[in-house]
């Protein structure tokens, strides 16, 4: 079996120019855990993830090294959210992005997912961006392929 036998092709994009609270509620509205970033040419530039969104609630190796005591209370850590609110994301998005291509099969890609802690990969065809798999959808199509279920 192939990926694209089980790639999404109904794609959601962002740009990278995207607020961190635009990019959060349409992940939301679309029950999304990650988004690709594309740029103005439509080429994938990026991946954003609800871990992505959620390790920029925390601050970096520099910021807790320069003002520690500024990171001990957790009341005015969750509130760093609303600081976050404006910032684009190309800010928090992850550029080194693995990808598939289409003719992959879903053993190498199911592979790729587990040697990396992927949960989703792009998939380009020609440079271009044509689907994304997850690996709920490549587990599910081979457990019924196989199993028969």
């Amino acid at each position: 079996m192939k990926i694209r036998d089980v790639m999404r092709k109904k794609l959601v994009t962002l740009s990278p120019d995207t607020s961190y609270e635009g990019a959060a509620q349409l992940m939301h509205a679309e029950g999304l855990s990650a988004v690709m970033v594309v740029n103005a040419e439509g080429k994938l530039v990026g991946m954003l993830s609800e871990k992505d969104l959620f390790r920029a609630m925390y601050p970096d190796y520099g910021e807790y090294f320069v003002e520690p005591h500024a990171f001990t209370d957790e009341e005015e850590r969750e509130h760093r959210i609303s600081e976050l609110r404006d910032h684009p994301i190309h800010m928090f998005m992850s550029t080194n992005v693995r990808t598939v291509h289409p003719d992959t099969h879903l053993m190498i890609a199911g592979g790729m997912m587990l040697s990396h802690h992927l949960h989703q990969l792009p998939v380009l065809e020609n440079d271009t961006l044509v689907g994304i798999v997850s690996r709920e959808y490549l587990f599910k199509k081979l457990l019924r392929n196989k199993l028969s279920y």
